[in-house]
Order: C-alpha cells, then structure tokens, then sequence
C-alpha cells in the first residue's frame, strides 16, 4: 500500500493521543484517591489539557508548512515521551499538569499536522473521506480502549496504574520510528499568511452573526460533553460506590456510546433534517439526566463498594447511554456553518472551532469539578441542564441564519 508507513503511523497517532486525552477524567480519580486533591483542584488539569490546545492551533497553523508536518509530528511524540516518563518518575499531582501540558500541545501539532498530510496521502475525495473516517474511527477506539488499559495497570500498590506509562511509551516509540523513516510527500509550499493576519481574518469572522452564535453552540455543547466525559469516572466512584476500576471501565460504554450515536447520526441525516435531529438530541440528553439524577438523593453511608459489573445498578448503565444522544451534536453544528461559509474561510473557521471548543471543555470541566466539590456529584450534573437548555435556542438561531447569503468584508 502506498505511503503505508506514514499511514500507519497516523493511526498509531490518533490511538495513542485518543488514550491520553481521554483519561483526563481517569487521572482525575486517581489524583483525589492517590494523591489527596480535592475535585475543584483536580479539575484544572481540564485547562492544563485544553488550553494548550487552542493556543498553539492558533499561533502555529499559519507557519506550520514552512516547519514541515514531519518535524512538527516527530516533536510532538518527543514532547509526550517526555511527559509520560516525567509523569511516572514525578508521581505527584504537580507532575500531572506537567504530562497534560505536554498532551495538549503535542496532540495540537499532530492534530494540524494529520488533517493536512491526509489530503497529500489521498488522490481523491472518496480516498480523503475514506481516510479521514479511518483515522477518526480509530481515535474513537482509542477513548473507548483508555477506560480498559489504565484499570489493567491497578493494583493493591497506589502507583501500579503509572506503569500505564510504559506501554504509552512504547506505542509513542513505534510511531517515531515509523514517521522517522517514512518518506514525507512533497508539501506545496503555497502561500501562507502570517500569524497577525490570521488574527485579523478570525476577528473578522467573530464579527459575522453566524460565526458568533456558532461558536457560542460549539462552547456549550463540549461544555456539556466534558462535563460529563472528565467526571464520570470519579461519579460513578463516588455516587455508585463502584471501585476504582470499576469505576473507569462502566465509564467506556459512555465512550462506545458517542461511537455509535456519530454513526448513527450520519445515517439518520439522510431522512432528518439536521436541526430538527440535534434538538430531539438534547432533549433526550437533558430527559436522561432528569431521570437519573432525582433517583440518587440516597444515604451514601449504607451503601457498600461495587466490584462486580454483576452488581451495578440499571442507572449505571443508563447515565452513560447520555452518549448515544450528544455524539451527533458536535459534526452536525459544524457541517452546518462551515457548509455556510466559502471554501477560503474553512480554514480560520476549524481555528476557531478548536480554540473555543477548547475552551468550552476546560471551563465546563472545572464548572462541574467545582459544584462536584461543593454540593456533591449527583447535584453538579445539574447544571448541565443550563448549557442544554441554551444550546437548543442557539441551534435554532443558527439554522436560520445559515439560510442567508453569508458577506464578509
């Protein structure tokens, strides 16, 4: 197959940063039982995670050709090599932010770097969507597969789940061998802009009203998937009284959920109009919450750890069925405005996208590690009504603005 290496090594990318970015929420239970943090403490990881993210999409994306997508890969695996032995040899909760800031910017530059090399590995439209689907497949599998590898690694020794790392190393390894001795096709140099105008281009998008409740809808929505997403391992430790492992691995059928429920979606998009599907969405997301929440106002003194999955309750398994519902959001809300947009304007639009995506999940993150802390677990998820609840009136607006010849200066 031609340019397999690279290819393979894509994938292996994808997998690896899907396992890291998604045990954010495993970390978080781990540094509150291991570590001693409280829930509002461990939830700026979120940030430390996500904010890299955001400004290093917005600052390198200009200039990155000319640095080449090779380099920018092979730093990147360098960076997060790092940040994993750091994070095995400091084993404290100073060194998680450490491995998560290390995670969030290396997986920026690979993010940048995998959408642009799969157009040069790719000589048509059906062989691009076919790879872009593989490899977003794949990273679903990854987040699904993060709530398996890390409680494989627990044991009755505290810092057993650390040798996670190892493996994470090993994997990252394999991938810079691959990229390191795979030929690169030629990058077309065209012309790019500089970093101050790519500001001045998304500043002027902001400016656009479609843009601007877009990016409000996109907050909203990851506010809500992160929410749920970072804070269900340490939920179902705290609310279902399950263990540590236990605790991640019933979180994975939320992750096989946002699986199935994208595609799903694509399928239903054919006979529902987009609108009308992401609306019905959320309000069987928020029906889900009002079910399960009301139903966990128990005394948490009498009841005894879950180890068995024979012994988990029915609502165990319904809060992370959540996923099959707000797994369409997200790629609906973004092919409806960047289909809006001219072609030119794609590119400054998935910066934003990133930035304020990003954003959304850190500050929902640590909205609900925050409430999570102070009211407690089964209340915190409340506020997740809140964002819903807003989403749907911004869905709405974007549909009709979306109908209107889009100008900008």
């Amino acid at each position: 197959m031609k340019n397999l290496g690279v290819k393979l090594s894509l994938f292996i990318n994808y997998f690896v940063f899907a396992i890291l970015l998604n045990s954010v929420g495993i970390v978080i239970e781990k540094s509150i039982a291991v570590y001693n943090v409280t829930e509002s403490q461990a939830s700026v990881l979120e940030a430390f995670k996500d904010l890299p993210i955001a400004i290093i999409s917005f600052l390198v994306a200009s200039f990155l050709p000319r640095i080449g997508y090779k380099k920018a890969m092979l730093t990147a695996l360098v960076l997060v090599f790092i940040g994993c032995l750091t994070m095995v040899y400091g084993n404290t909760f100073t060194y998680t932010k450490v491995l998560f800031l290390s995670i969030g910017v290396s997986f920026a530059l690979i993010k940048l770097s995998v959408y642009s090399l799969i157009g040069m590995l790719t000589e048509s439209k059906k062989e691009h969507a076919s790879l872009m689907s593989s490899i977003e497949g794949f990273f679903m599998v990854g987040i699904a597969l993060a709530y398996f590898i890390f409680p494989a690694f627990y044991s009755d020794d505290p810092d057993s789940w650390l040798n996670v790392y190892y493996l994470l190393c090993g994997l990252i390894g394999i991938s810079f061998l691959l990229l390191l001795f795979s030929k690169i096709p030629e990058e077309k140099q065209e012309q790019t802009s500089n970093a101050l105008d790519d500001i001045k281009q998304s500043a002027r998008l902001i400016a656009v009203p479609l843009v601007l409740v877009f990016i409000i809808s996109a907050f909203l929505f990851v506010m809500i998937e992160q929410g749920v997403m970072t804070w269900l391992p340490t939920f179902n430790k705290k609310i279902f009284k399950f263990d540590s492992a236990l605790s991640v691995q019933m979180a994975s059928i939320l992750a096989l959920s946002l699986a199935l429920g994208r595609f799903v979606a694509g399928y239903l998009t054919k006979y529902i109009r987009w609108v009308h599907l992401v609306i019905l969405c959320v309000i069987i997301s928020g029906g889900i919450l009002m079910l399960v929440l009301p139903q966990l106002r128990v005394d948490e003194a009498v009841l005894t750890e879950i180890v068995s999955i024979a012994n988990v309750p029915v609502l165990g398994f319904v809060l992370p069925l959540i996923g099959l519902f707000i797994a369409p959001i997200y790629p609906l809300l973004n092919s409806s405005v960047l289909s809006s947009l001219p072609q030119k304007l794609h590119s400054p639009m998935s910066g934003l996208i990133i930035v304020f995506s990003a954003l959304g999940g850190t500050l929902g993150s640590r909205i609900v590690g925050e409430l999570f802390h102070r009211i407690g677990g089964a209340n915190a998820f409340y506020f997740l009504l809140i964002p819903m609840l807003l989403l749907i009136v911004f869905v709405l607006l974007i549909d009709r603005m979306s109908k209107k010849e889009i100008i900008i200066q």
